[in-house]
């Protein structure tokens, strides 16, 4: 897995499986395709993303940063909710990569000296000729920073909000997680998972995980009375 120098310094990583291969983008295909060009060295140099929790912005950051390194493009990716503690002055210098990609942006909100860090990191990569992919839990207006100048930054390129995901597409997604993993979920283990688990995906991947390890242990096959035993649900 590739780490940029600046991944290094701030001791982040990517995930191995987040790549846009294992992202099932349904109604969001525009937004994948429109990530990727970007992540190449084509497309928008600004795109922002705003979706709830579970429904893919950090995936498709760090799935952006995968791809990037497969077309020889630095990048890195910057997951604010895990920097806050970190002193701003982390942000010196990343405009030298080709892509930047800042999770969490709604994190910065109201803390006045990573919002102005925020800003003007973002005018240096604009001004570098660099690439910038940001994510947030709603709107650039709607994040609530005390930056106006921020606020209109992070709208300057393409704004994209992702579709939330039906009951079926999260019963499709993790059926195809189980198979990369070579465990069989059959329609109606996974069915009783999504009734019987919190919905957010996230949770949903950690339970698969679960399960994995626990069928891998004991021996069998994902059944609704196992998956009842493990989980206790």
């Amino acid at each position: 897995m590739h780490r940029s120098s600046a991944q290094l310094t701030l001791g982040l990583s990517l995930k191995d499986e987040a790549t846009f291969d294992n992202f099932y983008s349904g109604s969001n295909g525009e937004i994948v395709a429109e990530l990727k060009k970007t992540a190449s060295g084509q497309g928008e140099r600004v795109i922002y993303l705003c979706g709830t929790r579970g429904q893919g912005c950090s995936h498709l950051l760090q799935a952006s940063c995968h791809y990037a390194h497969q077309h020889q493009i630095s990048s890195v990716y910057l997951p604010l909710a895990n920097m806050m503690s970190l002193t701003h002055e982390v942000l010196s210098g990343l405009e030298s990569l080709d892509l930047v990609c800042i999770d969490d942006m709604h994190r910065a909100a109201g803390h006045a000296e990573w919002e102005e860090a925020v800003f003007h990191l973002y005018n240096r990569i604009y001004d570098s000729g660099g690439k910038i992919i940001m994510a947030a839990n709603d709107l650039p207006k709607a994040i609530h920073l005390r930056l106006p100048d921020l606020t209109s930054r992070l709208s300057w390129g393409m704004v994209y909000q992702l579709h939330p995901v039906s009951d079926a597409e999260k019963l499709t997604i993790l059926t195809l997680r189980a198979n990369r993993r070579g465990i069989t979920l059959p329609e109606e283990v996974g069915k009783y998972i999504l009734t019987h688990c919190p919905r957010h995906m996230g949770t949903l991947f950690a339970a698969l995980d679960v399960l994995d390890k626990a069928s891998l242990a004991a021996q069998r096959r994902l059944t609704i009375p196992f998956v009842k035993e493990v989980l206790e649900i």
